[in-house]
């Protein structure tokens, strides 16, 4: 198999272009938990904040637009996948290569949600996995493997808030000093501290719907985010999340400047 430059400016492009779109998506996302702290009634999952998006002028092409910037993501990392992160050896590389195929699945699950958005579809990602969820539950050993999903999405979470609390992305990003270097730092510190606390509040969720047997625990990042909502001062720490989230998308903006296309 001829091996592709991953550097090249194709790809590179693609990687822009996507990144634009996986910025709108979260400061969608952000949007959405700011209106659940406030205490008005909001979808705090991919479907609340893709329906966000188709909300606003014209939002029926913005959400094309963001459904392809996403399959550029999908195409990008799965070329990634397979010649990608030679800036790493060994069991690294497998490593990064894995990661980058799993994120071939997200990015496809997400524009395929988006879709479903344009075209109508009345059930949300939350009501979808609570009733996913419930019928993995009927089967046997259906909430054992619910507790083991739980325990990997809580165990998801945690690494991607160390990831970002150790500035392990830094290295995928080239630039020199200067004000950019440290805003981009920043604001990928924050934003993957915030999805990092979202997602382990999710993958608890899923552990507690199979220890009570009770698949309206899990109903994914709506649960958590409502879960937040409901706790003392959770106004506050949700709003806080959200402001994680926003710089999650300033981070993107960052990322279609600077981020390596090969890694």
């Amino acid at each position: 198999m001829t091996a592709v430059n991953t550097a090249s400016p194709a790809l590179r492009n693609l990687s822009r272009v996507g990144f634009v779109g996986y910025g709108l998506l979260h400061l969608a996302l952000a949007w959405v938990a700011a209106q659940i702290a406030l205490g008005r009634s909001a979808e705090g999952d991919q479907s609340g904040a893709f329906r966000t998006l188709a909300e606003q002028p014209f939002g029926e092409l913005l959400l094309w637009f963001v459904i392809a910037c996403l399959v550029a993501l999908a195409i990008w990392q799965a070329v990634l996948a397979i010649w990608g992160h030679r800036d790493t050896q060994g069991k690294h590389r497998i490593a990064e290569r894995v990661f980058s195929a799993a994120r071939v699945i997200v990015y496809l699950v997400l524009a395929f949600t988006a879709g479903k958005v344009v075209t109508g579809a009345p059930q949300s990602s939350a009501q979808q996995q609570q009733q996913a969820t419930a019928g993995l539950m009927a089967k046997p050993a259906g909430v054992w493997l619910v507790g083991l999903v739980g325990l990997g999405v809580l165990a998801f979470g945690i690494g991607m808030l160390w990831y970002g609390l150790k500035r392990k992305f830094e290295r995928k990003l080239e630039f020199g000093g200067g004000r950019s270097r440290s805003a981009a730092i920043r604001a990928g510190q924050v934003g993957y501290a915030a999805k990092g606390v979202a997602f382990g509040i999710a993958g608890y969720l899923l552990v507690e719907a199979a220890v009570k047997n009770d698949p309206g625990k899990s109903r994914g990042l709506d649960a958590a985010l409502h879960t937040v909502a409901g706790q003392p001062y959770g106004k506050f720490l949700l709003l806080a999340i959200a402001l994680g989230l926003a710089a999650f998308a300033v981070y993107c903006v960052f990322q279609v400047r600077y981020r390596k296309a090969g890694s």
